[in-house]
């Protein structure tokens, strides 16, 4: 790490140069027997034109980490083994084979002792492998192209696309994109691996189609049974998902949960396959605000699922302790984040483990004594550390890591705002050093709008603007996570004169620090942030500056281009039914009301918000 770092800034977040050579860390896995953590880590590559992952050991008695592997193509994806040896996925050229591979992502083996091998690759490649914790067996995604009859074929196509520079793609129904990317050449698979020195990987449900876009999915740890996300398209563009069960040795597959206006996501089977955590989302309509919460299933005992009571936690993650009754979960709250000790056997929380920061890659031991996880905070990028699953409200214990924060260039304030209503908001806010005087203001508006500024961002880092000598305020106003369905419901739907509300009560506030210049204030943000700084330039002229990043300007048209069109328009509906909201919360309806200078920035392949948003609001600006 030490070369790595060679030639920066004490404080990299002075040059964008150094800033986004930060090593960063994203993946996190703990070894069956507990002694091994592992843990992924993004560099740029030596051209610097896209981020590398590597591998890295970490020492649980507080030695440095090694470093495990080094390609070109990088590494990603940890999982064990049984054993202890190490899988992962990568595009790295296999020594053995006859060419030199291709740009096609597939599973390789790190044994205990001895050089990477690989295991399984397909056309299309592979990812996202999960271990079964006994039987060693691993699941993971594929595809195949639509038209292809079975892994031959499938292969004989790709070339032969590849080789006349074919990009055409014949959709035959919606959704046509997803967030960055197409969807439609190609059939999500789902995949199993009876053991690493056996046979190929065998699709296990060959006739699920586009059921299985964006899957996410878990299995027991005698590999017996896998529990997956599973999709039905709709009339209308719908595709609600819900949680199938497929049994491994037949194939069979059953349906455990799909409700109409009702999404489900992230089904977690308990190590003996006797219950199921999983995220159940209550979409929602005009008049009812969007409900999440995690609930229990215990499949095949014909017992109605349960609802874990998590009170005003947002939940986000969460993970079975070896016992197959321990689920760990974190999740927002109350503008930091939670773990928690749930009990399924009780059918209670019994322990509040941290509420400091945010924690992610939750990794139990297998005596249920520690939980190891990456550490969030707005001050601190995210970290290894350990807790103590048998302490209350602890401070945590930081495992040396080969990507170490670095110093900040500034100092961060919680500020808390009461409204008029009585409602009390959240927030924070990062400055410079006092000695450089009082400091211009950037306002920061999150996305989401379903989520909480409560921890580090590498994408929107208020500390590179800190560096240059502004002060960076990041409210959670109305919509936010982690504050319960009153905080969502306080600005339903999308309500953005509320949401301003908010953010100009704790602006206000703000400015009358003394460490703050109010004559020289912006306002920021992107997405539903984006959204935001839209609408606020048509409503005041108080700011210096805008930079709305990939905005929503004119609703009843991104309503309907974007990836989620059966959502939004669900939600929303159509002008001609709600006239009023439309009037009222469209940015475009104000344009001629803008006076601030305004930076448009936008991403070409951005499908969640298509750049037909920014080309809009650029030409309205102009015209």
């Amino acid at each position: 790490m030490a070369d790595n770092l060679a030639g920066m800034s004490e404080q990299p977040f002075h040059d964008l140069d150094a800033y986004v050579a930060l090593p960063r860390l994203t993946g996190l896995a703990l070894s069956p027997d507990g002694t091994s953590l592992v843990v992924s880590m993004q560099e740029p590559d030596d051209k610097g034109a896209r981020y590398s992952s590597s591998l890295w050991a970490l020492d649980l008695d507080g030695g440095p980490p090694t470093r495990l592997t080094r390609s070109d193509q990088g590494e990603t994806a940890p999982a064990f083994l049984p054993d202890g040896s190490l899988l992962f996925v990568s595009a790295r050229a296999d020594s053995d084979a006859d060419d030199d591979g291709d740009d096609d992502p597939a599973l390789w083996l790190l044994p205990r002792t001895g050089e990477p091998r690989l295991v399984a690759s397909t056309p299309g490649g592979l990812g996202g492998p999960v271990v079964a914790l006994e039987s060693g067996a691993v699941v993971l995604s594929g595809s195949r192209l639509v038209d292809s009859s079975d892994a031959e074929d499938d292969a004989r196509r790709r070339k032969d696309r590849d080789d006349r520079k074919i990009s055409a793609i014949l959709h035959t129904g919606m959704p046509i994109r997803y967030w960055d990317h197409e969807l439609g050449d190609e059939s999500p698979r789902l995949l199993h691996l009876a053991g690493v020195d056996g046979d190929p990987p065998r699709d296990i449900a060959p006739e699920a189609g586009f059921a299985l876009t964006e899957a996410d999915y878990s299995i027991s740890a005698d590999g017996s049974l896998i529990a997956t996300t599973w999709c039905e398209r709709e009339r209308g563009g719908r595709m609600p998902s819900g949680v199938s069960l497929i049994e491994v040795a037949t194939g069979a597959r059953t349906v455990l949960a799909a409700e109409a206006g009702v999404q489900y996501g992230s089904p977690r089977l308990s190590p003996d396959g006797r219950r199921l955590a999983v995220l159940r989302q209550v979409e929602g309509d005009f008049d009812t605000p969007m409900t999440e919460s995690l609930v229990l299933h215990e499949p095949g005992t014909g017992a109605p699922p349960v609802q874990i009571e998590l009170g005003d936690l947002w939940p986000t993650e969460w993970v079975w302790g070896r016992d197959s009754h321990t689920l760990f979960i974190s999740g927002d709250w109350h503008g930091r984040a939670q773990v928690l000790e749930f009990d399924a056997a009780l059918g209670l929380i019994v322990r509040r483990l941290a509420v400091d920061a945010a924690y992610s890659n939750l990794n139990p031991s297998p005596d249920g004594r520690y939980v190891y996880a990456l550490r969030s905070a707005i001050d601190s990028a995210p970290t290894p550390v350990r807790l103590d699953a048998t302490a209350e409200d602890q401070t945590p214990i930081a495992l040396a890591t080969p990507a170490p924060t670095p110093e900040l260039p500034g100092l961060l304030v919680e500020v808390e705002t009461q409204m008029p209503d009585g409602a009390t908001m959240h927030g924070w806010l990062c400055l410079p050093p006092v000695s450089r005087g009082p400091a211009p203001l950037m306002l920061w508006v999150h996305g989401g709008p379903f989520m909480s500024d409560n921890s580090w961002s590498w994408r929107w880092n208020p500390w590179v603007a800190v560096a240059r000598g502004y002060a960076v305020l990041l409210p959670d106003p109305a919509l936010s996570t982690g504050y319960g369905p009153d905080w969502i419901a306080r600005a339903w739907p999308h309500r953005a004169a509320q949401v301003w509300r908010d953010l100009e009560a704790m602006l206000d506030e703000v400015v009358a620090r003394d460490d703050i210049d109010a004559s020289r204030t912006a306002c920021l943000g992107g997405s539903f942030g984006g959204f935001m700084t839209n609408w606020i330039a048509g409503h005041t002229d108080r700011f210096g500056a805008i930079v709305t990043h990939a905005g929503l300007w004119a609703l009843d048209q991104q309503h309907t281009t974007t990836d989620a069109a059966w959502w939004k328009s669900g939600l929303f509906a159509t002008p001609a039914e709600h006239p009023e909201w439309y009037a009222e919360n469209s940015p475009h309806n104000f344009a001629d009301k803008i006076s601030t200078p305004m930076l448009v920035v936008h991403g070409n392949r951005d499908y969640r918000v298509p750049v037909s948003e920014a080309l809009r609001l650029w030409w309205d600006l102009v015209s």
